[in-house]
């Protein structure tokens, strides 16, 4: 049976011929691209999910970059991605998966306890992204539930070896020799949308800024002032090593001694100063002290490849139909 276009069609006003009135005139606002199974996919689920695609085309060709994907070929790729999501949803259900809310929240919090990020913080970067906490929580939710779905499809069926550890680690050694990481602390004050706000804020680290040169403790006022999560802890943010900084900040960390602290740094998350700590050259991690790490690397890429092979056996078996 052919599979007659499906439109969904909104009415205007058009004036009659020889008259005043008006008559309904239907124009096409959407339709479906394709079918799998016994459900459909529509244009503008198709547009939705091609845009941050061609926003980044554009950005890139903005900035002289020629080396853009043509659309129709990115098109089909984002077409086949929607196939693909759409087969695993039907999988979830059939199978009777399920996430709840509170599986989101923990996670939503794992990832604000490992960027350093308050509930407020993560809602301003959301808001840069144009994506509300609600579409965030979606995502989220969508993320849980395909991992849930991998590992009752996949997961019995993946072995990594200690060879496979073994080749990994020989591949990747500079990763695994000493390295230099730099013990920071840091103070932080948010900016705003408001450039008088700004003004203000900028004035208020300057005046931190002195008092740190008249010799206060650097710790002592980033509890105070700092408006970080871990500001309890003297601003105390960790070890990391030059290559895992923004640029900006690496430079102005690598012209400063262990006690010193640089001057104040516009960042993307408010107006900072970086208090070096400690210079610690760590000791090179030995295979045996490696290996948890590499084999759960090796897992997750293998558990993805057998996914997609499992998507991929699902499509053979689906009854797909593409409507140009």
């Amino acid at each position: 049976m052919t599979l007659l276009p499906l439109v969904i069609l909104s009415l205007h006003g058009l004036a009659a011929p020889g008259g005043t009135e008006e008559i309904a005139v239907p124009e096409v606002v959407d339709r479906i691209v394709a079918k799998v199974n016994d459900e459909i996919i529509l244009l503008s689920e198709l547009d939705d999910a091609l845009a941050p695609y061609v926003d980044q085309m554009e950005a890139r060709a903005a900035s002289g970059e020629n080396e853009n994907k043509p659309i129709l070929s990115l098109r089909r790729d984002v077409l086949n991605q929607l196939i693909e999501k759409k087969l695993a949803e039907q999988q979830i259900r059939e199978l009777g998966i399920r996430v709840d809310d509170t599986e989101v929240d923990s996670a939503i919090e794992r990832v604000k306890q490992t960027n350093f990020l308050t509930d407020e913080m993560l809602r301003k970067r959301l808001a840069e992204n144009a994506m509300s906490m609600a579409q965030y929580r979606r995502s989220i939710k969508e993320q849980i539930l395909r991992a849930k779905l991998i590992d009752y499809k996949v997961k019995s069926n993946t072995i990594i070896t200690k060879e496979d550890i073994q080749s990994y680690y020989d591949d990747h050694y500079d990763e695994y020799k000493g390295v230099i990481k730099y013990h920071l602390r840091n103070i932080i004050m948010k900016t705003s949308p408001f450039e008088e706000e700004n003004q203000r804020v900028l004035e208020r680290m300057e005046a931190l800024l002195v008092r740190l040169k008249q010799g206060e403790a650097f710790s002592d006022l980033a509890v105070i002032y700092s408006e970080s999560p871990i500001a309890e802890s003297g601003g105390d943010i960790g070890l990391f090593k030059p290559g895992d900084l923004d640029r900006t900040i690496r430079a102005a960390v690598e012209k400063i001694k262990p006690g010193e602290f640089t001057d104040i740094i516009e960042t993307d998350l408010g107006y900072q100063i970086f208090y070096l700590e400690d210079i610690v050259t760590t000791d090179g991690i030995p295979l045996e002290k490696a290996s948890p790490a590499i084999e759960e690397k090796l897992y997750k890429e293998e558990l993805e490849k057998k996914f997609k092979e499992w998507i991929a056996d699902l499509k053979q078996g689906a009854h797909i139909q593409i409507i140009e």
